[in-house]
């Protein structure tokens, strides 16, 4: 295997990464309206992420580091073609970071309420953003001769990538439920269930549907397994939280997640963006990589470093994996 596939395969695993653990904070950012009933239950939800969100997003910023430094064709198309969903979503990012650290500065309710908002609205875009952006990488976008994207936004907005979109969302806010109910205790703990169940037998339709439709498409054997793994440990995951087994239902929506990634990157392969004018005229791992000199020293600083970020990100899901309910919320933290 040349040092561009490993590369490739590494990026597809940050993104896993970030997707399974992303996932489910975003989901619950979500929940914060779909589920909590008072401002003590939005901020039970809140803390439950509230030590780890930020760890979640070093993937993100590894992702994309790694593909600019490893595929800089690629990072370039990427970006320039997509950059209006992307700063959406980076500003989506930037306010929801902020909304978290300001939420409980001031007393006053509508200072809150605001912040909440916020925090809604800036998980449930990225969620579905995210799922845009992915599908149109794997169906093939509009890429000249020159490798340089020449659509517009709107050709994003097509009806393989909204289904695409709708899959994450209802996936990611299915996990966040999931890992809600991992986290709570009490009948917030009872509704995230309820609610975890609900949204999940949803995601199944959506996920069928669009798994089905790139396989159909784009796949070949090695994204059947994937699919069929996805499809078994999503029924897995809802089976496992209708008998109040979250812990079994969080991993397997994290098998879910991690399948369904795989399952998109094993379409692409050995493309990395595709066009949709001209075959010829796709990004390859060989087209779009870096020096194999570039690639080795990324090598052996991938070895160094990824220990240390999972074992210390690992540690921090330890210490924080005790459950809470509105009785640990003092009257002073609202």
């Amino acid at each position: 295997m040349e040092l561009h596939d490993v590369w490739f395969v590494l990026i597809a695993v940050l993104w896993t990464g970030y997707f399974f653990l992303e996932g489910f904070d975003f989901g619950v950012g979500i929940l914060t309206k779909l589920l909590a009933r008072d401002r003590t239950e939005k901020r039970v939800l809140i803390n439950t992420i509230g030590p780890v969100w930020d760890g979640n997003e070093v993937w993100l910023l590894t992702a994309g580091g790694a593909t600019f430094a490893a595929f800089p064709e690629w990072y370039a198309t990427l970006f320039s073609g997509f950059y209006l969903a992307l700063l959406i979503i980076l500003v989506c990012l930037i306010v929801r970071g902020v909304a978290f650290e300001y939420r409980a500065k001031r007393p006053e309710e509508n200072w809150q309420r605001n912040w909440e908002t916020a925090i809604f609205w800036t998980s449930l875009l990225p969620a579905f953003l995210w799922g845009v952006a992915f599908g149109n990488i794997v169906r093939g976008v509009k890429i000249d001769k020159n490798f340089e994207y020449v659509g517009n936004f709107w050709d994003l907005l097509n009806p393989y990538a909204i289904l695409g979109g709708l899959v994450t969302l209802t996936l990611f806010t299915f996990h966040g439920a999931v890992f809600t109910a991992l986290k709570t205790v009490g009948d917030i703990r009872a509704r995230a269930r309820k609610l975890a169940l609900q949204v999940g037998l949803v995601t199944a339709l959506l996920a069928l549907a669009f798994l089905i439709w790139t396989q159909v498409d784009n796949g070949d054997g090695k994204s059947l397994v994937a699919l069929i793994v996805a499809v078994v440990a999503l029924v897995a995951a809802l089976g496992a939280i209708q008998v109040g087994r979250e812990g079994w239902s969080f991993a397997f929506s994290g098998v879910t997640i991690v399948a369904a990634v795989a399952m998109l990157f094993l379409s692409l392969f050995p493309n990395v963006m595709p066009s949709s004018l001209n075959a010829d005229w796709s990004l390859t791992v060989t087209n779009a990589s870096s020096s194999p000199y570039t690639l080795r020293i990324m090598t052996w600083c991938a070895g160094i470093a990824t220990p240390i970020v999972l074992l210390y990100q690992s540690w921090t899901y330890w210490v924080f994996r005790k459950r809470i309910g509105t009785q640990h919320i003092a009257e002073a933290a609202h």
